[in-house]
């Protein structure tokens, strides 16, 4: 037998165990030119709650009753391509099997020998791609200018710190606890960190530790946190819209202060993106990546839960903030 998880039903609000379904199938054979993969890592992400809404994005939403998918690292156990043997460990986006038939078409292999398997799912993963892109084409950053990043003990938020300061700038995090804000500063080299759940006013928060104002924000959460970080922007400050996690389980659209006059008054770039705007040059992102790490400039952050039957709940559990790093189920 082989379990899958699907779409129960879409979420209203924040999502919960019963939006889900794990059903038990029949272990899939493969013909000519298939091979039959087992899942060994899965990525969960807060982009996927987006995909769980019936609306039109820049990625299909999922089906009620249908797979759910994300980026999986998994092991070839039968194969009848010659392109792939028994024992290759291949990833790309998958759906949350435990066994499923594939051609091998836009999957790519990956080495456990040199570095974990989970690590092509954060670090040299889109995590560590978004990251990577993101600061550098759109934050252009500049030796010696400050960077804040919100949800900076998260997946992307922790590899674009550190990458910042590679790049010689001034790193400041937000994030919800202080044993976040210790990993921040005493394990990944941040400046300094922000506790927001400590934090009455972020604005002046914000202020003490950027004190000559922030050069580029690599926003994850939006809001408010988003309002406190334009009050504090430069003259030609670059702000990175990557995600906006606060606003994901909202039922009616939010509103706040309009950025209008900031961004005109003080020539400030705002630019949203995903991580497939720049596909073409992922094999340099990947190169780069993975030089820093066998360098010891990068450190990547994980929280590994166990089981297949746990995704649904450390895919929620994301909404609390209980990850650092970047959050991978293992699956046995």
């Amino acid at each position: 037998m082989s379990k899958t998880i699907v779409l129960k039903q879409r979420p209203d609000g924040a999502p919960k165990n019963n939006d889900f379904e794990i059903i038990n199938e029949n272990q899939p054979s493969i013909k000519s030119g298939e091979i039959l993969l087992k899942a060994k890592y899965v990525s969960v992400d807060p982009y996927l709650r987006g995909r769980m809404r019936d609306e039109e994005s820049y990625i299909e939403p999922f089906k009620i009753n249908k797979p759910i998918a994300s980026t999986v690292v998994a092991e070839v156990v039968e194969s009848k391509n010659e392109k792939y043997k028994e024992g290759d460990f291949l990833t790309g986006m998958l759906d949350w099997k435990e066994y499923q038939v594939h051609t091998g078409d836009n999957l790519r292999n990956v080495d456990g020998d040199s570095i974990s398997l989970s690590a092509y799912l954060g670090v040299l993963g889109l995590t560590g791609l978004t990251a990577y892109f993101g600061l550098n084409r759109i934050g252009e950053p500049k030796k010696g200018e400050t960077l804040l990043v919100s949800g900076a003990a998260g997946a992307v938020g922790s590899i674009v710190g550190q990458i910042g300061k590679i790049k010689g700038l001034r790193v400041i995090g937000i994030a919800g606890s202080d044993e976040k804000v210790s990993l921040l500063t005493d394990q990944l080299g941040f400046d300094a960190a922000i506790n927001y759940n400590t934090t009455d006013d972020m604005a002046a928060a914000i202020k003490e530790y950027a004190p000559d104002g922030v050069d580029i924000y690599f926003d994850n959460v939006g809001s408010y946190t988003l309002d406190a970080a334009m009050k504090n922007i430069n003259r030609f400050g670059r702000v990175i819209n990557c995600g906006a996690i606060s606003l994901y389980n909202e039922t009616e659209q939010p509103t706040g202060p309009r950025l209008e006059t900031t961004l005109v008054k003080k020539s400030v770039k705002m630019q949203g993106f995903i991580v497939r705007n720049f596909e073409e040059d992922f094999p340099e992102g990947v190169q780069q990546l993975s030089k820093w790490l066998k360098e010891g400039k990068l450190k990547h952050e994980e929280t590994i839960v166990e089981g297949f039957d746990s995704i649904p709940q450390a895919f929620i559990d994301l909404f609390d903030g209980k990850n650092k790093g970047k959050m991978v189920v293992k699956i046995y």
